[in-house]
């Protein structure tokens, strides 16, 4: 990667004309300047929509096909990747094992910045090895510059194992996207502090995986409505959430939603469906391994068993 030192000619490098005074400025034109430049990230992330379906439909098929969703980047991309992926056990009840997120250093240098490991692509192909890569998994590498080395060997490994590969840079043409079966490139501009991507450059990121992991899921069946039916429910809060879900959907008055939900062994889809079927556990649950964990299609099978009767 004897490119990798030229990080001026990236325009995330370049400096921001509408920043040179910003040292200069006060407190309230601080916060303008930099939500100005704020605003154009979701202009920029509207123009790769195309790119972003395709990473969808990779990672949709390898969790169709038991396989996974995985992260991989270093620093502040490391952290988003890490990020997005924490938090899909808890929203959509999946395993810790579907979405991984990857970081160059590991769980360490989530807490404390570790750069330099970022440098050894060697790292980024070990850390695949580590948890068993097989050709029915999804890699997503992050990195805001385009070139980090540690997101370039994670894809190289990949490649030879046959998984799906796929670059989210801000950056155009670059370097670890040669490595990738498809690239997401987002070009946000130069930040207002030059070369500080954990601001636009990061926000994009952050936006685009957002985009990936939800989408995914809700063509997964683990959204009903715009509502997250397959939370899992670990505390009094989600709980009184889930509840909430299911009376939204079913229209029962709390207790009866409540009362279900715990029938259910908390789990709001098998509630909802026994709600929706007047059935009980045993039926719902039949009823949404039938259908894939759609709730629509379990609801139309019950229907259309009942007319054959």
């Amino acid at each position: 990667m004897t490119d990798r030192l030229n990080i001026h000619r990236l325009t995330t490098e370049t400096r921001n004309p509408q920043t040179a005074s910003i040292h200069q400025a006060d407190t309230m034109e601080i916060l303008r300047i930099i939500n100005e430049e704020d605003f154009k990230v979701a202009e920029a992330v509207q123009q790769v929509l195309p790119d972003i379906q395709i990473a969808v439909q990779f990672a949709h098929q390898s969790l169709r096909r038991n396989g996974r969703l995985i992260y991989a980047g270093a620093g502040t991309s490391g952290r988003l990747g890490v990020l997005d992926a924490v938090e899909c056990p808890p929203t959509y009840s999946v395993s810790p094992d579907t979405v991984i997120g990857l970081m160059a250093g590991g769980a360490d240098a989530f807490l404390q910045a570790a750069e330099g490991i970022e440098d050894s692509e060697e790292t980024g192909a070990l850390d695949l090895k580590t948890i068993g890569l097989t050709s029915e998994d999804t890699v997503i590498a992050i990195a805001a510059s385009g070139r980090t080395p540690y997101a370039a060997g994670a894809l190289k490994y990949a490649k030879t194992i046959g998984a799906k590969t796929v670059t989210l840079t801000c950056n155009k043409h670059s370097l670890i996207s040669t490595y990738a079966d498809h690239s997401i490139e987002v070009v946000v501009g130069p930040e207002v502090i030059t070369g500080s991507t954990r601001m636009k450059a990061a926000t994009a990121h952050k936006m685009i995986l957002n985009m990936i992991s939800t989408a995914v899921m809700i063509k997964s069946g683990k959204v009903y409505e715009n509502l997250m039916v397959d939370v899992h429910v670990s505390n009094e809060k989600l709980k009184e959430r889930a509840i909430g879900i299911i009376q939204s959907i079913t229209g029962v008055p709390y207790d009866k939603a409540k009362e279900t939900l715990e029938a259910a062994g908390s789990h709001v889809k098998t509630a909802i469906v026994m709600l929706k079927t007047n059935s009980d556990e045993t039926h719902a649950k039949a009823l949404l391994k039938e259908s894939d964990g759609f709730i629509d299609k379990a609801i139309e099978q019950h229907v259309s068993k009942e007319k054959e009767r």
